[in-house]
């Protein structure tokens, strides 16, 4: 039996990168796929393109209006939510001396509040039918902290305390939360960085390669899955061991 066989998954900004991965793999494991992004054409582009029922919806994280219809869709297409992966983010990155406070405000309103827009109103779905799995993505930088990156980390550090909090007021619910911090992994953003900055990156990993989206995609199977039934609050770190 596959893994997410009739479940039904939401997922965040998965019109490409690592949500449309974790998409692609949550659908080769029989679970019914809800593809969210602000770009309401691709999520339906890329929704199309999987090979599990699927749909592709329009949605704006930081609005809990748009989060909240995005959950009813799938619930009236599908009639459950089992699964969401709270993934949605954007990079605004400058130095503290030139960062300006528009940038650091979108970074938290996305990653850290469209979060909390998830993970809440995904629960109040879930503990009805006393069951689910929330998986928040959060980042290495929300464990170190990187120049020119103080909105990004400190939304990424935000979400692992959030995730452990409502861990703890969803437990009794049959409802688990957790979270993966990415590290380095391949995509059009990082391989578009300067070479310097990408030697540097690689110099910090252990394993002496970037991780592949399907290597996330992997993890949030597992948290979404029946294999890690017994673990809530927890943070999974897929670095290649960099800054283990």
């Amino acid at each position: 039996m596959a893994l997410l066989e009739d479940r039904t998954a939401l997922i965040t900004g998965a019109a490409q990168g690592i949500g449309l991965a974790i998409a692609e793999r949550f659908a080769a494991e029989g679970a019914r796929v809800v593809i969210a992004d602000l770009d309401g054409t691709a999520a339906e582009a890329a929704a199309e393109g999987l090979s599990a029922e699927a749909l592709g919806v329009a949605c704006d994280v930081v609005s809990a209006d748009d989060v909240e219809r995005a959950i009813a869709t799938s619930c009236e297409a599908f009639g459950s939510l089992d699964v969401v992966v709270n993934n949605a983010g954007i990079t605004r990155d400058a130095t503290m001396r030139t960062m300006s406070e528009e940038q650091f405000d979108q970074v938290i309103a996305v990653h850290l509040k469209g979060c909390w827009n998830g993970t809440r109103l995904a629960s109040a779905r879930m503990r009805e039918q006393k069951s689910g799995a929330i998986v928040n993505i959060s980042s290495l930088s929300g464990k170190v902290g990187m120049v020119g990156q103080t909105n990004y980390s400190a939304a990424k550090a935000g979400i692992v305390g959030m995730t452990k909090a409502a861990a703890k007021e969803m437990a009794h619910h049959n409802v688990r939360v957790n979270a993966i911090q990415p590290g380095l992994i391949r995509s059009a953003m990082t391989e578009a960085m300067p070479q310097k900055a990408w030697d540097q990156k690689m110099a910090e990993i252990p394993m002496g390669r970037p991780g592949e989206p399907a290597e996330v995609a992997n993890v949030a199977l597992f948290y979404a899955s029946s294999l890690s039934s017994y673990m809530t609050g927890t943070v999974a770190e897929v670095t290649g061991g960099r800054f283990m």
